[in-house]
């Protein structure tokens, strides 16, 4: 049994060459379909610390639309030509789905740069980045096949209306910054991050297009590829707080600063900026290897930059705007008036004494049943009144003398459970490679964000191939715990959700920690109860079982045995 990879990548021989890390080209063929002349940035506009190699021009290859490619691929719209390649909006005929394709020739200067790229990408599958599906040479051409994203919106078109929220900046920095923080943990780097590589799902997710592959497209790189990428987020960071660019040149339709008097922080160039946000773009940015005495030490890698994020207090969404209803208005029909001519102005109205209601015998009559039946009820709900608080007089005697033993000492009453707040996390590997998503997201009171396994080809068990997966626990210091509850995406047939008592956030094995609880459901809920009463501060909520789901487009997650986490709650 193998974990299913989320692009289809050919992997014939690379010619020996290692995953790139390169500067990302910041070309709009990446998914949404835009101006082909924004790819002529300069790398001052970009703020960008990577260096363009020189090569031999060769000549895009003619193609056309209606053009395909491997007999499937049959290209619709060129959307950037630059420098010897060219992109294309094109359709995969054989799945029938939309997807962009990059193509140069194969004598190209960087031809074998660019798949190699490409498969170094396609095998970092995460779900955060624009996926790389298929990468080629036939024909005396080299393409790319990536992901095409029809449902979301550049970084660039958001801006365009003006700064993000500081939720939404905040998410933008939060997510990037791990996403590119993992991709260099893999030997991979962007290094042209800027508002038209950075695109919002219409789920709210932020995905990064162009790791490494449109670097190696421009021939891109940088003796410093952290630093260079940590400066790319800061710039993005401040440009969603600002509406500006951070450098002296206009770009991505943003107005640069003004120029002579260096990098401003976000804060003294708008007014109503986060302070919190503001210092961590200062502490990003280059500014010539230096920060303001006001901030703290610069970040200089993604790593970094997470860290400082998480040490941060958490910037919640605004509560949403109240609008109040219109006012009560009568309409002519309420008032009597409908399908009657308009008064005349001025021609006094004769008033209508309506007769004294229920005066006919029938309707005297009436009004002594409705009496009767008023002083009915008035006696029935006083009497079961009465009953009820007797019986409870009594209920509370029973209770109180079932309280006290024969002996003469008194009962003790069931404690109330209280919640117990997490600290810290951490995802623990016990075999293999680690799974998606960030782990905070299961305790960060949005049940919408989520930590999710992989997809595996057979189950509900995991093993053979681990022996499980789960997350390593934090509760500041030694608590009772009683239960832990699970609030997961899928349910199914069936999860399996172990407890485990640990004596560090980073324990050395399975074998180490010991099992304090387990349960199985079909929901998409799990409630484990502690089967002995223990006091730790360290806890593994460890899955060994997951149900079979289909593709979750939302979570970019394959079909197959997986599952999704997206709150886990502690009471002891």
């Amino acid at each position: 049994m193998a974990e299913r990879s989320t692009a289809a990548v050919d992997v014939a021989d690379n010619s020996g060459e290692q995953p790139l890390t390169a500067k990302a080209d910041q070309s709009t063929a990446d998914g949404v379909a835009k101006n082909p002349e924004q790819d002529t940035d300069s790398d001052e506009a970009g703020g960008s610390g990577g260096t363009e190699r020189p090569g031999k021009k060769a000549s895009p290859p003619e193609l056309h639309s209606g053009h395909k490619l491997a007999r499937r691929y049959r290209l619709e719209e060129c959307v950037t030509r630059l420098d010897g390649f060219s992109s294309w909006r094109a359709v995969d005929e054989k799945l029938r789905r939309a997807v962009g394709v990059h193509i140069l020739p194969a004598d190209h200067a960087r031809a074998r740069s660019v798949l190699a790229a490409a498969r170094s990408s396609a095998l970092l599958g995460d779900p955060r980045f624009v996926q790389v599906l298929d990468a080629v040479e036939e024909n005396d051409l080299v393409y790319v096949v990536h992901e095409w994203l029809p449902d979301a919106t550049e970084l660039t078109t958001l801006l365009t209306t003006g700064p993000l929220e500081p939720h939404d900046a905040y998410q933008l920095v939060s997510q990037v910054a791990s996403a590119m923080a993992a991709a260099h943990r893999e030997g991979l780097a962007h290094l042209r991050l800027n508002p038209n590589a950075v695109l919002r799902a219409s789920t709210g997710q932020w995905r990064i297009r162009g790791l490494a592959v449109n670097a190696a497209l421009r021939g891109i790189s940088s003796d410093t590829p952290q630093r260079t990428d940590t400066e790319g987020i800061g710039a993005l960071l401040y440009a969603a707080l600002t509406q500006r660019w951070p450098y002296e040149s206009d770009a991505y339709g943003l107005s640069g600063l003004p120029k002579g008097v260096g990098l401003i922080a976000p804060d003294q160039v708008r007014a109503g900026v986060h302070r919190g946000l503001s210092e961590l773009a200062m502490r990003a940015l280059a500014n010539d290897g230096a920060t303001a005495s006001r901030h703290e030490a610069p970040c200089t890698t993604p790593e970094e930059l997470v860290k400082a994020i998480g040490e941060m207090p958490r910037i919640r969404p605004p509560e949403p705007a109240f609008t109040a209803p219109p006012e009560y208005q009568r309409t002519t029909y309420q008032q009597g008036t409908y399908g009657r001519p308009a008064p005349h102005p001025g021609v006094p109205q004769p008033i209508v004494t309506p007769p004294p209601p229920l005066q006919s015998r029938t309707g005297k009559a009436l009004k002594w049943a409705v009496s009767a039946l008023l002083i009915a009820a008035l006696g029935l709900g006083s009497w079961q009144l009465a009953d009820a608080l007797m019986g409870r007089g009594d209920k509370s005697d029973d209770t109180n003398r079932t309280q006290t033993t024969d002996d003469g000492g008194k009962g003790t009453a069931k404690s109330k459970l209280t919640p117990i707040k997490i600290q810290d996390s951490r995802e623990f590997v016990a075999e293999g490679d680690a799974q998606h998503g960030d782990v905070r997201n299961t305790y960060d009171g949005n049940a919408s964000t989520y930590w999710r396994t992989k997809s595996f080809n057979a189950g509900p068990p995991i093993a053979p191939l681990k022996p499980g997966v789960g997350i390593m626990y934090d509760l500041g210091s030694a608590k009772k715990l009683s239960t832990a509850t699970l609030d997961m995406r899928y349910g199914g047939d069936h999860t399996t959700v172990e407890l485990y008592a640990a004596d560090s956030l980073t324990p050395p094995s399975l074998d180490s920690m010991t099992r304090i609880g387990e349960a199985t459901t079909t929901s998409n809920t799990a409630t484990v109860k502690v089967t002995k009463p223990v006091t730790t501060r360290y806890v593994l909520v460890w899955l060994t079982a997951v149900p079979k789901s289909g593709y979750d487009s939302t979570l970019y997650a394959d079909a197959g045995y997986k599952q999704a986490i997206g709150e886990v709650k502690f009471t002891g």
